[in-house]
């Protein structure tokens, strides 16, 4: 599966990394996007206490900055306060998403998307940033279907984490239009941030 990396962020496309099996969409206010460089099983609340299940909402993952995290094989994620840092099988070297160089405002609600592809998987990640509450699960609406997937932070609530999901890959995929929509919700059940490329 041959793609190419791209941004998308509104109407700009920049074309970058040309055989790479990459794409990216990033929030409207993201005009410049760079890339340069598991099961749960929870018991059911007690009857008696319907409110206890909303208290114990998921919440992200705490990780020490350059902690890895494996998503899937060969694709591994880490956290520094610059940044996100992330390898795919194709891309073992790794790439980086800053959330420092001012292409983002961690001061709004935003939500970006990087997609990657071999012919067994495709990984996809982003940055959500900027929302009110406590980030607790993440949706997307994707050609394979309707996908959840993990959420991770560093300590001390800096106001961004990373998002991640693996997903099969559908025939005649569509690179561009792969995932259609991304929503990251609260443990309260309301957007904390949402990006639509329908």
């Amino acid at each position: 599966m041959k793609r190419t990396l791209k941004y998308l962020a509104g109407a700009a496309v920049t074309a970058a990394v040309a055989g790479m099996a990459t794409m990216s969409y990033a929030a409207p206010h993201d005009t410049a996007g760079r890339a340069t460089h598991s099961a749960t099983v929870t018991a059911a609340a007690p009857a008696a206490a319907p409110d206890a299940a909303k208290k114990h909402a998921p919440t992200p993952r705490i990780v020490e900055p350059g902690e890895r995290v494996t998503g899937a094989p060969g694709f591994e994620l880490w956290l520094t306060p610059e940044g996100k840092h992330w390898t795919t099988p194709d891309m073992p070297e790794g790439q980086f998403r800053s959330v420092v160089d001012g292409n983002i405002d961690l001061g709004s609600p935003g939500v970006s998307v990087q997609s990657e592809g071999t012919p067994e998987r495709v990984y996809l990640s982003g940055l959500y940033y900027g929302g009110k509450g406590t980030a607790s699960v993440v949706e997307l609406e994707t050609q394979a279907g309707p996908l959840r997937g993990e959420l991770l932070e560093l300590p001390g609530r800096p106001g961004w984490g990373v998002w991640y999901a693996v997903a099969d890959p559908v025939a005649n995929d569509d690179s561009w239009n792969f995932v259609s929509e991304v929503t990251v919700r609260t443990t309260k059940g309301k957007v904390y941030a949402s990006l639509s490329l329908r």
